[in-house]
């Protein structure tokens, strides 16, 4: 009964959301700033710059990137304004999932460097006031960990690290089979038989990443313990990978979980949209323990004192859940738990003035008071901003996430424009697109978006000295620099650096009120405005056709003049110009930052 009347009520929650978002959809946002004039702290208005680090920079020639090849290009982190570059993970790991299968928690995968190219990594980063934020796994490690080999054999403390079951035997074959029929990301069982121990345990993702027992006291204080270790050396804080799967459902009094019911999402049975993940994806102990993460950070500073340590946290789970990360009246929770609307509603509707929209409700609409919204385009484990909105389309979307209120986050590529690569199914070492097969590996496959970063249009990109890349590059990579983009004129690159640079002068960007509105399918605008500042004007054509726009349509206040501050790659109109904002016009895929000054 407990689960029955749980689905009812997210489903409830869910439709409460739409209806309320369906009766705003046609009216001006108006957001008001949350501290005003008020001192903020680092975070609250950083760029965040993911950096995968095997397709960054390679210091040694042998085609992967490593922690001295980041260290050698943090001076174009600077220069771009970057506040904190996040990390995916380089801890010690096997590679089937790239590093999201760790076997030691505590040291750095060897292809990657040493413990003390971290070190100096850290050092070069604090000389350049740059922070490094790191990737925290916690929902399973590798099955090379200690930890896993420990449990397989039952040794003591480690019996029940991970989530073990004996799995039911068939009345009509006799066979043993998996507990539940729960099916994994990476396609098929979530449960793998162990020979040795002779039970399943389950995985949520690849078999070789098995999860941990978070009901397990033992668990929870070890995974602080990585989180201080850490901490002492120098980090400022995680990006939190996978928090959905964490915790699922108590078994009932006879230690059996409930199977999931088919979703009718697709007709795929290996898929994992297959069936629903009631039992396995969002429980409300994930919460509590992104509340204790967040404690762990709190009590270093209180400690050690410096500055704070930011909690990122990776969900893309529905808001009614996503909001309660924050935390509440009594507990902080994580810093920023990510925002991925810009993806998710796009993947779903397409790119669009009504759908931008509706993104940018789902999240302000849903944000607890007080607390820092933040705005996400891509990562390594979707297509390529790029690639998802159109070429034409990125310096629009830079724009937005810029001007928007909070925090902006950039994967690595997006402030040149770069696109997914062609992976061939025999290139293809992503292993969510291997589980598949050559049919339909493209649905599945993130190696597109991950590969090599392209620096010049030299041999390999300059990412490497080496004969070869672990991935191919991207076709463009000689036009689609960061080299060529410094030395045009006008570029991706170029138009990136202005925003940041605005962000970082303009108090109104920092500590304005918001208001945004799709003035149709194709127009959309956001105004940013503080007292006794200038106010920021973004407005984008997301058609294909050109518009004229009348902006006293969003505001009745606005007769006077806007002058240019920015524009789209493609643009003809020139910055320092002034323009009548009742007949602005707007080429296709044209996308303007305006100012009152």
């Amino acid at each position: 009964t407990r689960y029955f009347d749980l689905t009812q009520a997210m489903e409830l929650l869910s439709l409460l959301t739409l209806l309320l978002l369906a009766i705003a959809s046609n009216e001006a946002c108006q957001v008001q700033s949350s501290s005003s004039e008020t001192t903020k702290d680092w975070w609250q208005t950083a760029q965040f710059y993911q950096i995968y680090p095997r397709s960054f920079k390679d210091s040694d020639g042998d085609g992967i990137g490593d922690l001295n090849g980041i260290t050698s290009k943090l001076e174009y982190l600077k220069d771009l304004g970057v506040t904190a570059a996040w990390l995916s993970p380089i801890f010690k790991s096997p590679m089937v999932d790239f590093g999201y299968d760790i076997s030691d928690f505590f040291d750095i995968q060897p292809e990657y460097g040493t413990l003390e190219d971290f070190r100096t990594l850290i050092k070069r980063a604090k000389e350049l006031d740059l922070k490094i934020v790191l990737d925290f796994v916690p929902n399973h490690s590798s099955n090379e960990s200690e930890w896993f080999l420990k449990s397989v054999k039952r040794e003591k403390g480690y019996e029940d690290y991970y989530v073990w079951h004996d799995g039911k035997v068939n009345s009509t074959t006799g066979k043993r089979e998996p507990p539940t029929n729960w099916l994994q990301y990476f396609r098929g069982s979530a449960w793998e038989w162990n020979e040795v121990r002779q039970q399943y345990y389950l995985h949520q993702f690849a078999v070789q990443q098995p999860d941990l027992n978070y009901r397990n006291p033992l668990v929870v204080e070890q995974m602080k313990r990585v989180l201080r270790y850490w901490l002492n050396e120098g980090v400022s804080g995680f990006r939190c990978d996978a928090l959905p799967p964490l915790f699922e459902v108590v078994p009932d009094s006879d230690g059996q979980f409930p199977d999931e019911v088919v979703s009718g999402a697709t007709e795929d049975k290996e898929d994992r949209d297959y069936l629903t993940t009631t039992y396995i994806e969002n429980q409300p102990e994930t919460i509590d323990m992104v509340y204790q993460w967040r404690t762990v950070l709190d009590d270093h500073k209180r400690i050690f004192g410096g500055n704070s340590s930011v909690l990122l946290i990776e969900t893309y789970s529905p808001a009614w859940f996503t909001m309660q990360f924050y935390g509440n009246r009594s507990t902080e929770g994580a810093h920023l738990p990510f925002n991925f609307n810009l993806i998710t509603v796009m993947e779903q509707s397409g790119l669009s003035a009504s759908n931008v929209q509706e993104a940018i409700d789902l999240w302000l609409k849903n944000m607890p008071a007080g607390r820092t919204p933040n705005w996400v385009l891509g990562n390594h484990d979707k297509r390529r901003a790029a690639s998802r909105y159109g070429k034409e389309n990125i310096d629009g979307m830079n724009m937005l996430v810029m001007i928007l209120p909070g925090v902006s986050v950039t994967y690595q590529g997006e402030e040149i424009g770069m696109t997914d690569g062609e992976i061939s199914w025999e290139d293809t070492v992503d292993p969510w697109g291997c589980n598949s097969n050559p049919n339909i590996y493209e649905q599945y496959t993130r190696d597109p978006e991950r590969t090599p970063f392209q620096w010049t249009g030299g041999t390999n990109a300059v990412f490497t000295n080496g004969s070869s890349t672990w991935l191919p590059l991207a076709a463009d990579y000689a036009t689609i620099n960061v080299e060529k983009e410094l030395s045009d004129d006008h570029s991706h690159l170029k138009i990136y650096k202005a925003l940041v640079a605005l962000r970082k002068s303009s108090k109104t960007l920092q500590n304005g009120s918001t208001k945004y509105q799709a003035l149709s399918e194709d127009i959309f605008v956001v105004q940013r405005s503080l007292t006794k500042s200038a106010t920021i004007v973004l407005v984008i054509n997301f058609g294909s056709v050109a518009k004229t726009v009348d902006l006293s349509q969003f505001d009745k206040s606005r007769t006077e003049s806007l002058q240019l501050l920015i524009r789209s790659i493609d643009s003809t109109k020139k910055e320092g110009t002034r323009y009548d904002p009742k007949a602005l016009s707007l080429d296709p895929s044209e996308a303007l930052v305006l100012t009152t000054e």
